[in-house]
């Protein structure tokens, strides 16, 4: 590894984005399958994720052995996503960048972002039942856009040898041909309601991503893509507003929906930062100052939480003391009354926050948002399938990010607040440090 200064001075790195037509094309098959190879090739890759996400970033560390990082024009912001790729840059041998839904959705789109950085686009295209319309879909992406960088095409799902001639020769000359994946249930991602599964719920997943860097090895995608210069990095000079603060996150299959520049900022912050897990009923560390509980599915392990009285007995403690708590989403149904699944089984909570919520079959909410406070706005982003019912009025509601309409809302109970938004925190550490101090906000 180069010391910090030299990192410094090597500002560009080889990169690529990898984008579709649209969701399900198998984005992150292809990028954690890139990311499998490079590394299996001794290079250092560093792995991005287009917007809020949770599970796809799961699923790209595994494969390329870093931790992963949001990016997205909105939430994050362009001159801090500026920064994450100059400092990616500095230390790797490789960058890679996974869009969101399709190419130029969304505003700002995956499109914008490939664009502000000048980051060669790859398009993955799932060519299952369709031949010669390949190269007009290809086309398009390539040429909607005229000043977006394009890299070339890559045909996933491809039926035979012959599939793959016709998919090849119906592109324009003047589009890079990158290659095709053939269709293989070896390969692909198992997903449910809220997107793939995690990452440690996948037995055979690293057997998965080998086969995919297997694949890719026969492709030009073997070969490093061009360099961008992405300038060089800022450092990062926080005050310690959270200085010795200890700072309990729930951690495990039900509470896992955490971004990893939110536990980084709270050390960055001073925080010391201890995991523990509800699901095998552990209890808080000793002399815990706040508590953090994310989102993730405790839908799915309702029963089991229910039953863990150390658990729950220890978070019960916390908040009689009166230390803060921080619950987004998955971590406020939690704290709920009740909670009733898809299926109808309802299933007794923590019973520290009024309310019962209930799953339903499509998503109750989904979108950019922000909570505007004393400190200026913190930016994240709502996606659930669960409706909120609860005697309590709102303290305040987010605001959404292209819309007049009322977001989420925010609640407060005692030391605990409580919203559906997952907050990105890095956007505002000073209203993130006014949360774990139980502050006024």
């Amino acid at each position: 590894m180069p010391s910090a200064p030299e990192a410094t001075r090597r500002p560009a790195c080889p990169a690529l984005f990898i984008s579709a037509p649209a969701s399900g094309q198998g984005k992150t098959t292809i990028t954690a399958g890139l990311a499998r190879l490079h590394r299996r090739l001794g290079r250092r890759v560093r792995v991005f994720k287009t917007g809020p996400d949770f599970l796809d970033p799961m699923i790209l560390a595994r494969a390329s052995g870093a931790p992963v990082l949001s990016l997205d024009l909105w939430m994050v912001g362009e001159t801090a996503c500026r920064n994450l790729l100059a400092q990616a840059a500095a230390e790797a041998d490789l960058i890679l960048i996974e869009g969101v839904m399709g190419l130029f959705d969304g505003t700002p789109s995956s499109a914008d972002l490939a664009a502000t950085f000048g980051v060669p686009v790859l398009a993955v295209i799932s060519a299952q039942a369709m031949a010669q319309t390949f190269g007009a879909l290809a086309f398009g992406l390539a040429r909607f856009r005229p000043e977006l960088p394009f890299h070339g095409v890559l045909a996933n799902r491809v039926g035979s040898a012959r599939h793959a001639q016709m998919l090849q020769e119906a592109l324009p000359p003047e589009l890079h041909w990158c290659g095709h994946i053939a269709a293989s249930d070896e390969i692909t991602l198992p997903d449910r309601h809220l997107g793939l599964h995690q990452a440690n719920e996948i037995d055979d997943l690293d057997a998965r991503l080998e086969r995919a860097a297997d694949t890719l090895a026969a492709t030009a995608l073997a070969e490093l893509p061009p360099a961008v210069d992405f300038g060089t990095p800022a450092p990062d000079v926080l005050p310690r507003l959270l200085e010795g603060k200890r700072i309990a996150i729930a951690r495990d299959a039900a509470f896992s929906f955490i971004y990893p520049a939110n536990v980084a900022l709270l050390e960055a912050l001073g925080a010391q930062v201890h995991d523990f897990s509800p699901l095998a009923d552990e209890a808080l560390p000793d002399d815990i100052d706040a508590l953090y509980l994310p989102g993730g599915y405790p839908e799915l392990h309702a029963a089991t939480l229910a039953g863990n009285a150390r658990s729950a007995a220890s978070i019960r403690a916390h908040v009689a003391a009166g230390k803060p708590v921080v619950a987004e989403c998955g971590g406020m149904l939690y704290l709920l009354d009740r909670l009733t699944d898809a299926h109808g089984t309802s299933t007794p909570m923590l019973g520290l926050v009024p309310g019962h919520a209930t799953l339903q079959k499509r998503f109750a909410a989904l979108g950019m948002q922000q909570i505007d406070s004393l400190h200026g706005p913190l930016t994240g982003h709502t996606f659930h399938y669960s409706k909120l019912s609860t005697p309590l009025a709102p303290l305040r509601f987010a605001t959404r990010a292209h819309s007049d309409a009322a977001g989420e809302a925010v609640y407060r109970v005692g030391p605990i607040v409580a919203t559906y938004m997952h907050a990105y925190w890095p956007s505002n550490p000073a209203f993130t440090a006014a949360l774990f101090h139980g502050a006024a906000f």
